[in-house]
């Protein structure tokens, strides 16, 4: 019987239904952060802070559904502006996929498992402090670089 491919190694970001879709989120939390835009090269820097929607321990958004109207510079991803987002993390499988690149071992779509982002070190499940606790001036102060994958053990 002859193997049958992912859905993300056959179809393009565009080509996904809803379910498809929502599955790449691998919850690292990392696109809930803050960021902070460098004006002069437009490079991003992602602090610890998050928003004040997003739960610190599931890493998902407490308000998923109504995230729109509650934040409104809430970015909803799509297949159209992924590739305008210089802000989204370079791990994260939208990006990944829009850039022709395979998923990490630990992305759960690939490890059959949640377990696997946070074993890696990639989700900010307990790092962050929510945006409500932070004033604005402070924001530069909690700039933070965002952990890296750790090797899959042999």
């Amino acid at each position: 019987m002859p193997r049958v491919r992912p859905f993300w190694k056959t179809k393009s970001l565009l080509e996904m239904s809803a379910e498809e879709w929502e599955s790449l989120c691998d919850g690292c939390g990392r696109c809930c952060l803050v960021k902070l835009e460098e004006e002069d090269t437009g490079r991003y820097y992602f602090t610890d802070v998050a928003c004040h929607l997003f739960d610190g321990e599931t890493c998902r958004c407490s308000d998923y559904e109504n995230r729109g109207s509650r934040v409104p510079d809430c970015v909803k991803l799509d297949a159209e502006n992924v590739g305008t987002l210089g802000w989204l993390p370079r791990t994260c499988a939208y990006r990944l996929i829009d850039e022709g690149k395979s998923l990490p071992w630990w992305h759960p779509l690939v490890s059959g498992t949640q377990d696997t982002v946070f074993a890696a070190g990639i989700s900010m499940r307990g790092r962050t402090i929510s945006e409500c606790d932070v004033p604005e001036p402070e924001l530069e102060n909690r700039i933070k670089p965002l952990p890296k994958a750790k090797k899959r053990d042999a």
